[in-house]
């Protein structure tokens, strides 16, 4: 991965730091990594340069509120690591498999993990969802602008163990989403279904997050 540093990687707002603590320099390190390889690889758009604290890494990490302590949680359609990466970045105390079916995305997730050193605990795994079903199960399921719930929730529900959780970054529809999938929610036997918003008190756009406890008949 190359080494230099973007110059237009822009300074962690003073939240940052109460959002990731001593973990903050990690962080910073990843903003690099996603200002500079993240952009020229097209895994961002130039324009998301600015506001990769607010809108992409800020956005992500207080999804880690919501995941309980010793996790292990897989990230479905990674892409460039969210929310995945800024997870592991904020608690030590998760493993997290990073899913992606694209080999560039793949190689980035790859190359950004050693050079974080995270590596003994965060693993890249080229694939998609279904390929694991009846293979592996998850404590979590995350994903970030992925797909619509209604095609996500069969993807995710089967990757969660009995007990576990989904937790899809979602935007404005998410409700109306919601609503639609309930279909998929009674066959995949997802409930305890909500939309929750956190991070309202600090971040400009704050995240919103559909929560789905994984039960019994899934499938």
């Amino acid at each position: 991965m190359p080494g230099d540093v973007s110059r237009e990687t822009p300074l962690p707002p003073p939240e940052a730091t109460g959002v990731f603590a001593d973990r903050l320099p990690l962080a910073v390190r990843y903003a690099h990594l996603l200002a500079g390889a993240g952009i020229e690889r097209g895994l961002l758009g130039p324009r998301e340069v600015p506001r990769l604290w607010d809108r992409h890494l800020l956005n992500c990490a207080v999804v880690a509120d919501l995941v309980p302590d010793g996790s292990h949680v897989v990230d479905v359609g990674s892409g460039a690591g969210l929310p995945g990466l800024p997870l592991a970045i904020r608690r030590p105390d998760l493993e997290v498999t990073l899913l992606e079916p694209l080999l560039r995305r793949a190689t980035f997730l790859t190359e950004s993990v050693e050079a974080l050193g995270l590596g003994a605990r965060v693993e890249v795994v080229r694939g998609r969802a279904e390929e694991l079903h009846g293979r592996r199960v998850f404590d979590v399921v995350t994903s970030r602008a992925v797909a619509p719930l209604q095609r996500l929730l069969p993807w995710s529900l089967p990757l969660a163990r009995e007990g576990g959780l989904v937790l899809a970054l979602k935007g404005s529809t998410a409700e109306e989403e919601l609503a639609d999938a309930a279909g998929a929610l009674l066959r995949w036997g997802g409930h305890e279904a909500e939309v929750v918003h956190i991070g309202s008190s600090f971040l400009t756009f704050p995240t919103t997050v559909v929560r789905v406890e994984a039960g019994r008949g899934r499938g």
